[in-house]
């Protein structure tokens, strides 16, 4: 039999081998007795008969041997069996009763998976009942021929079963001598079967006749994966590879050749997986049919021919397949005799082909005629021409019986010259390369600026010290070269090849941009921007007047009055619009920023805001009086809303932009104070509403203390405001992080080129570049070796300027922008204010042609007064500003990648909450689903203007690149509508200015589908745009959804995801199902728009998340389950006995609590295995939770009542700690020396009812120190444990104990997943606790072992209480607590005992109350 590990790979016993490598294989014959294991019992065949009709055996595998002496079987193992069979009448008779007995025995039915026949002398009647037996079998069955005697007829009957049968998966023959009559059947039958996945032929000999036979087969089967065939002789492997390459077939192929009596090779193989063909000897006619095929392979991608003798005939087929093939990859002929006439119809393939990207050819005979063709198309030879072949990036040639020449080494060097793809080339073992011509490779090689890796290996010409100049002359201008193989060349064996890898390993290019600028000075900014923020008529405009009226009569020189953009005629007609006005102060050039304040502008803002590091503060201007008159004084309240959504602005941006280092610095100016009485208190709630918002906003922002009231209109009214202007700029200057002195040498540099170029508002990247080379040493090119360093340090400069405001860079675009204040004003201004043409743009849904934009956009950028014309067209390219508004995401394409696509300006879409707000599909049948998304920290944070613009490109480029077909997409301002797969949703930015979204959905389809959609493909394309904070997720009501109710009314119509799992997670098992969320009315003044209702959860969930609840609840009680060390690999009857043994003799320990949970954890298996729908795995879990909570009480009891003559329990056992902190107490799961303000508090400990006392006082503990953690830490480890475990069951909501502290409710989340649980599980408290732990983990593992630990375990609990005992005594005797009279007093607890069973507790007021009829107070003993 063949060994399944080397099937479908290598014969038994033989190595994987190229060619030429040759290996005397084993005898593959060997004896039946080697077979049979000796120390089997062998049994005769009627008991191997009587076993299969028993029906009691259920067989995998069945094996026979045919012997020649003795007949006998024996049993493998459970499901395998071995028989043998001599050559008597007798067991030839009782073979085929076997046969036929695993035919009609129903329990081999679905077993039985391989049979394997060794020796077998086959007849008619044994063929008919092995093909009755494979037919009738149901499962997929392997059948195995070793040194068979199948004859003619048995084959036919054979191959007649596989036609017709569809339960065989595997058919080996080994040694059976079927020859082309065998595979011609062989062949018929699998042509119609599509099952077998695996045919394996071994010591045989089909001939060319069968090979031809098996190619026709797999030209028709598609479902046959493998392939193996050892032959006699190698013509075999030509039809069958040829067949799976020209039909693309992704069936492994192992074809062997045996060339003498125990000399086996390989001679081709297909390997699926990795793509790859290899062929280790062929006949010359075999090769070239191998190369037909290939021209319309799409399968192959690396061909490995290397080796075998090829001809000019194979190379000229070659050529058709290079021209003709697209997945070719690598193609490796290496040592194939290929001449300088085979080498031309390669090249001559390589003009055409667009795929190759390898190609080794060293090691063969052509010469520099063969060179020059080859490289021909890797060259070009005018600068007019255009390199041929563009994908091939590696080459290789050379050898002993290559010969270059003359011819070859000229092509060679204007293939280095011009080429621009080859990043790769060898040239190995050349002789005819003298060292003079070495140094000509590498001079040219000083103009190349692609090659990275260069091989002379064994080169005879690498030799001298004038070669050796030459290679560091040339790594001297050349960085790109970034290895240089010279292994057996004389250079390297004379070891002088070091100081090459040196140099190399110099040269390796450092991407770190510090790097690039490390002996470069640094220097503080030369520059700050001012942003002026406020709303509509705040007076923005005429302040920012004022105060450059105020500076610039004394020292401030302004910049507009130098470089004019725009006419003054001009001015005059313009409206309110954003503007940047410049001066300079003492050698800073301050920027102030006006943004305008209508909310229409307000998309835009995000675009101005600053970048990192980025020296530049903001005035946020807010006017005393309403507008437009400015008559009626504003209150207190709506100051304070004006400035919050420009603090929350200011502080959302930051967020976007990671600005972590230095808080925005932020002035709050009050305008039109002239219209207040000089003795007016009016302003001191105003003043006190400010005072309110920065202490909101501490740690957010940076509030300078003085709130400025000024008169905009008055130079002198703003005086001291102007001088705050200049203090702060220069302290801002100084607080951010300094720049490289070339950065502000550039703002002048910039300036000057405006002046020279017409104040041209854009700049190419070829201009900033020619710009460097003039003006800048530091950033000129000197040589080719810096072209790289010099290039990322330009660009280094181009992203600094942008951070700093001085440019905006589109480096994608290579485009810089130069005048923001011409980009914001004349370009995206204009185009949120488009009104030409609005309604045939409406009518095509907001859609507009590239030729309709670029004109709008030229028309924008034309003067509006006659007789003056605009400069700024004459440098500026609509084509330019369309691609850079789409890199902005400002507008987007309808089709992408389509030229002629259309565009949509999401600004110009017009709002259409006017209209009447109804679903398109409004039926009974459909389900209304809502998720409201809001900022995690609604307070500071809100959604910017820009983000739903932005939303509406990114979510229709994720709808198109997800869903091709199908979906539709339609948008209003506020609106995104879609329909996908008969799903109608409506994304909505909703709430005042915008500030949250709301996703609603409408379908016949089920919730859980609608909801899988919004998780899988809505959602996350909303989240990927929030960039430093996150969306809170609320499930909102779904009659809000199916009414539409206004925005307004829907927020308060929504509950937090979390929450609402939380709520699922804190009821009872049988409860989950049933939990009701109930809603608030809705009503608009005196109209009601929705009445109190209530909705299931599982109405408001999916499935998925229901079922996340539940798995969550299992894993919560596995987990304990593991920490408590519960076995769960024990058979059901041991599980049985220990249960019971477990009922009467508990052992009190961490083990022995967790031994009476194992039956529960088997139960739990049989319930997760049997569950069919929801309704079923809540009783499973409520079955689960049950027995726990019954085995909890139980365990519990033990361990109150531990050792009742401890001390006569004259003190309560069960005590905790809380600690005390700002009014807040929180749990204290795991002691650690050095805690303070700790309060001992102990537990009512009634049987069953164990609760904590509320109003108790508990007793302070001053500090925690290493002796109280030594005592007190195992017990607080095991108490802890079987609190947690009884939280997370819902123990605490369905038996009482969520009384353990009055807010423990609160408190069991800490106990999970909470910062304020003093201690975690990987914490280790001290050597103490370690040890401790690792006491316990050693003897849960004993116990799984099935050591018995049992006495050593109690003794180690019994020493734990006892511990803690003898503390908690001690502790009390220090608070002067000595009887049970102060322990009364202290945590309000009494000693009694129980009539029933005499054991002694202590229990609160309460108990001893209301359960006085089973319990008698007993009288307190001191213990002092």
């Amino acid at each position: 039999m063949i060994p399944s590990d080397c099937r479908g790979k290598l014969p038994c016993g033989f190595c994987h081998q190229r060619k030429g490598q040759e290996q005397a294989a084993p005898s593959t014959s060997s004896s039946s007795s080697e077979a049979m294991p000796s120390h089997q019992d062998i049994n005769d065949l009627n008991w191997a008969l009587e076993a299969i009709k028993s029906g009691k055996t259920s067989l995998q595998s069945v094996s026979f041997y045919h012997q020649q002496q003795t007949s006998g079987a024996y049993q493998e193992t459970d499901d395998s069996m071995s028989i043998k069979i001599s050559t008597s009448t007798d067991s030839i008779l009782v073979f085929s009763q076997i046969l036929a007995a695993l035919a009609t025995e129903r329990s081999t039915d679905k077993s039985l998976q391989n049979l394997e026949f060794h020796g077998v002398e086959w007849g008619l009647e044994q063929m008919q009942h092995l093909c009755f037996l494979v037919e009738k079998n149901t499962d997929k069955t392997q059948l195995v021929f070793r040194r068979n005697n199948l004859g003619a007829r048995g084959l036919s009957e054979l191959t007649e079963m596989l036609r017709r049968s569809c339960r065989v998966r595997v058919v080996i023959f080994s040694e059976c001598s079927i020859g082309s009559f065998g595979a011609s059947c062989l062949s018929s039958a699998l042509k119609r079967n599509e099952t077998v996945e695996e045919l394996q032929i071994w010591e045989d000999s089909i001939g060319s006749t069968g090979a031809e036979e098996l190619s026709q087969m797999i030209e028709v089967n598609t479902t046959l994966k493998q392939l193996v065939l050892h032959d006699t002789d190698s013509v075999t492997a030509t039809p069958i590879i040829s067949a799976v390459l020209a039909r693309n077939r992704t069936m492994e192929v192992h074809i062997w050749n045996k060339e003498s009596k125990n000399v086996r090779s390989k001679v081709a193989e297909f390997i699926p997986e990795n793509r790859t063909l290899r062929v280790y000897k062929l006949s010359p006619s075999g090769s070239q049919r191998v190369a037909c095929a290939l021209a319309w392979n799409i399968r192959v991608k690396t061909l490995d021919m290397a080796g075998v003798r090829l001809s000019s005939k194979w190379a000229k087929e070659f050529r058709v397949a290079l021209e003709q093939n697209g997945s070719l990859k690598s193609v490796i002929l290496s040592n194939t005799c290929l001449r300088d006439k085979a080498v031309v119809y390669v090249a001559a393939g390589l003009f055409r082909n667009q795929s190759l990207e390898n190609l080794q050819l060293d090691g063969n005979w052509f010469g520099g005629i063969g060179v020059e063709h080859l490289l021909c198309p890797l060259s070009r030879f005018s600068a007019l021409q255009n390199q041929a072949n563009r994908t091939l990036k590696s080459i290789s040639f050379g050898g002993g019986r290559t010969k270059i020449g003359k011819e070859g080494l000229a092509v060679i060097l204007t293939m280095l010259e011009t080429n621009q793809t080859i990043v790769r080339l060898g040239i190995y073992e050349d002789a005819s390369l003298k060292a003079y011509d070495i140094i000509r490779i590498f001079r040219s090689l000083e103009r190349n600026a692609t090659l990275r890796h260069l091989s002379l290996k064994g080169c005879k010409g690498v030799e001298g010290e004038s070669v050796l100049q030459a290679i560091m002359e040339t790594l001297q201008v050349n960085p790109w070269i970034e290895e240089i193989d010279l292994t057996g060349t004389p250079l390297q064996k004379s070891g002088r090849t070091e100081v090459i890898s040196q140099k190399l390993g110099q040269n390796e290019r450092m991407e770190h941009e510090n790097g690039l600028f490390q002996n470069l000075p640094q220097a503080m900014p030369e520059c700050c921007r001012i942003f002026f923020c406020g709303q509509e008529c705040a007076g923005k405009s005429t302040l920012c007047n004022s105060i450059v009226r105020n500076l610039s009569s004394t020292m401030f020189p302004h910049w507009d009055q130098i470089r004019p953009l725009v006419n003054p005629a001009e001015q005059v007609v313009r409206r309110e619009e954003i503007k940047i006005r410049t001066l300079q102060d003492e050698g800073i050039k301050v920027s102030i920023w006006v943004l305008a304040g209508q909310q229409e502008f307000y998309t835009l803002h995000d675009l101005m805001f600053p970048g990192k590091a980025s020296p530049s503060f903001f005035l946020i201007i807010t006017s005393l009086f309403r507008k437009p008159d400015n008559k009626e004084q504003k209150g207190p309240a709506e100051i304070e809303e004006d400035l919050l959504y420009w603090l929350r602005f200011i502080v959302s941006n930051a967020r976007r932009a990671n600005l972590q280092s230095v808080l925005p610095h932020v002035t709050i100016v009050l305008t039109h104070s002239d219209k207040l009485s000089k003795h007016s208190e009016d302003l001191l709630p105003v003043i006190n509403s400010i005072h309110g918002l920065r202490e909101r906003f501490q740690g957010y922002v940076e509030f300078y203390s003085t709130v400025f009231t000024v008169d905009a209109r008055s130079s002198g009214s703003v005086s001291k405001l102007t001088h705050h202007l200049r203090k702060t700029v220069k302290t801002i200057i100084q607080r951010v992080p300094k720049v490289y002195q070339l950065t502000n040498n550039f703002i002048k540099i910039l300036k000057d080129w405006r002046s020279e170029n017409n104040n041209r508002p854009a700049m190419k990247w070829n201009d900033f570049c020619e710009l460097c080379q003039l003006k800048v040493p530091a950033l000129r090119i000197r040589s080719r070796h810096d072209a790289t360093q010099v290039e990322s340090q330009r660009y280094a400069i181009a992203r600094s300027l942008h951070d700093m405001g001085e440019v905006i860079f589109f480096d994608e675009l290579g485009l810089l922008i130069l005048d923001c204040e011409w980009l914001c004003r004349d370009v995206l201004s204009r185009l949120i204010r488009l009104n030409l043409g609005r309604k045939n743009l409406m009518d095509r849904n907001g859609f507009i042609s590239r030729k309709e934009l670029g004109s709008l956009l030229r028309g924008s950028l034309e003067s509006q007064i006659p007789m003056v014309s605009s400069k700024v067209l004459e440098n500026i390219d609509a084509g330019d500003l369309i691609q850079m508004m789409l890199r902005l995401e400002l507008c987007y394409e309808q089709d992408p990648g389509d030229p002629g696509s259309l565009l949509l300006v999401p600004a110009i879409l017009e709002e259409g909450r006017v209209k009447a707000q109804k679903w398109q599909l409004n039926e009974p049948e459909c389900n209304y689903v809502g998720r409201h998304l809001e900022c995690d920290d609604s307070s500071h944070i809100f959604l910017t203007a820009s983000f739903f613009p932005r939303l509406q490109v990114h979510l229709h480029n994720r709808i198109k690149s997800k869903t091709q077909h199908g979906s539709t997409y339609s948008l209003e301002k506020y609106l995104i509508s879609i329909t996908i797969n008969g799903v109608n949703i409506r994304v909505e930015l909703a709430g005042q200015l915008g500030h949250y979204i709301d996703v609603l959905a409408c379908s016949k389809k089920s919730i859980t589908e609608i909801l899988r959609l919004f998780k899988q493909l809505i959602i996350p394309s909303i989240q990927s745009l929030c960039h430093g904070f996150t969306l809170v997720e609320k499930v909102i009501r779904p009659d809000s959804v199916r009414y539409l109710t206004p925005p307004r009314h829907r927020k308060n119509q929504a509950v937090p995801l979390q929450q609402l799992k939380e709520a699922l997670l804190s009821v009872p098992a049988e409860s989950m199902y049933e939990y009701q969320h109930t809603w608030s009315s809705v009503s608009d003044g005196t109209k009601i728009i929705l009445s109190p209702g209530f909705d299931y959860a599982r109405d408001l969930l999916s499935d998925d998340d229901f079922r996340e609840l539940l798995q969550r609840r299992y894993y919560d009680l596995h987990h304990l389950a593991a920490e408590l060390a519960v076995p769960t690999e024990q058979a059901e009857g041991e599980a049985q006995v220990a249960s019971n043994a477990s009922d009467q003799i508990v052992e009190p320990s961490l083990s022995g609590i967790a031994k009476g949970v194992e039956a529960v954890l088997q139960r739990l298996k049989i319930i997760e295995h049997e569950i069919k729908n929801l309704r079923q795995e809540i009783q499973g879990l409520r079955y689960y939770e049950h027995r726990l909570l019954v085995e909890l009480h139980r365990k519990v009891d033990y361990m109150v009542n531990y050792s009742i003559q401890l001390e006569e329990r004259k003190v309560p056992s069960m005590f905790y700690f809380v600690q005390v902190e700002h009014n807040s107490r929180r749990l204290v799961t795991r002691l650690m020396s050095g805690m303070t303000a700790l309060r001992l508090h102990m537990l009512c400990e009634f049987h069953r009812e164990m609760h904590v006392v509320q109003d108790q006082m508990g007793c302070e503990l001053i500090r925690v120190d290493n002796q109280v953690v030594r005592c007190l830490l195992p017990y607080m480890s095991t108490f802890m444990k079987l609190l947690t475990f009884a939280l997370k069951i819902g123990a605490h909501v369905v038996a009482g104990m969520g009384e353990i502290i009055p807010d423990l409710s609160r408190e069991v989340a800490h106990l999970v997943n909470s910062s304020l649980v003093f201690g975690t599980a990987a914490f280790a408290a001290g050597a103490v606790g370690a040890t401790v732990l690792a006491g316990q983990a050693a003897g849960s593992r004993a116990s799984q072992r099935g050591v018995p630990t049992g006495g050593q375990s109690s003794r180690s609990f019994g020493q734990d209480i006892t511990a803690a005992q003898h503390w908690l005594i001690g502790f009390l005797k220090e608070q002067r607590i000595t009887s049970g009279r102060d322990i009364a007093e202290k945590f309000g607890l009494w000693r009694v005992r129980y009539l029933d069973d005499g054991q002694i507790a202590w229990v609160c007021k309460w108990h001893r109350e209301v359960r006085a009829t089973e319990i008698a107070d007993v009288p307190t003993l001191d213990f002092t």
